[in-house]
């Protein structure tokens, strides 16, 4: 997915939003789809990341959080494919600012909703 595209959806993000989402719907989007939310989250935080990253990432987010996407998110198998697709290309542009600190809050949130038994490989090899 384009930086544009992702970064059209930034008006959409918001933390209250986030979070509702992320407790109403994470075992069904999965822990690797998470963990990508959870990455984007704690690297958004971070003071000294800029503007354009800030904003990919937003944008990013704020697709997730939509319910009306590409795919719908209630669509079985196939529902946070595209979620993944646009937090993926998220990671991608925002790496250099995902450090282990990032990654350790990531997981130790991950664990709390999913137990020690996390699906999460596939996104650390990307970043």
């Amino acid at each position: 997915m384009e930086e544009e595209e992702i970064q059209k959806h930034n008006q959409h993000f918001s933390e209250d939003r986030l979070w509702y989402k992320i407790q109403r719907f994470s075992k069904r989007a999965g822990s690797s789809v998470i963990y990508a939310v959870l990455l984007l989250y704690f690297t958004l935080q971070k003071p000294e990341v800029p503007f354009k990253a800030k904003a990919t990432i937003a944008g990013a987010l704020g697709y997730f959080i939509l319910p009306l996407d590409l795919i719908p998110d209630v669509a079985l198998g196939a529902g946070y494919a595209d979620d993944l697709g646009a937090l993926t290309a998220a990671l991608f542009h925002v790496a250099m600012y995902i450090d282990e600190d990032i990654k350790l809050q990531a997981k130790d949130k991950l664990k709390i909703w999913f137990g020690d038994n996390l699906n999460i490989a596939e996104i650390d090899e990307k970043i």
